[in-house]
């Protein structure tokens, strides 16, 4: 089965949070990766609370799909900032971009 064209990474961030934004909510880009085939992490959370990590993973049917990777834990985040930080310095290429608004998971085509 052949993949999918996949955008551009830049592409596919500076939309994401050009629609987060119109949409009421914020959106920035954390950690800034490769411009075209950079893996992208998705910090999502609402006013802050109840983050959680996404990243694209294989699916079973050979696509690529979302997949909520990291939670943080409210009471005790450190891990969750360790495993961050981990991710960044395995992966140079790797975007960290977060999106802060109600139902964030609707901006990746999950349902919430």
């Amino acid at each position: 089965m052949s993949e999918t064209p996949r955008l551009p990474a830049a592409v596919e961030v500076s939309a994401l949070v050009r629609q987060v934004n119109a949409q009421g909510g914020f959106a920035t880009v954390l950690t800034k990766g490769e411009a075209d085939a950079g893996t992208i992490l998705l910090l999502l959370c609402e006013n802050g609370h109840d983050q959680r990590v996404y990243e694209r993973m294989p699916m079973a049917d050979g696509t690529r799909g979302w997949h909520c990777a990291k939670r943080r834990d409210p009471d005790d985040p450190q891990p969750f900032q360790d495993w961050l930080d981990r991710r960044s310095r395995q992966d140079r290429d790797l975007w960290i971009v977060e999106l802060d608004i109600a139902g964030a998971e609707r901006f990746i085509g999950l349902a919430v």
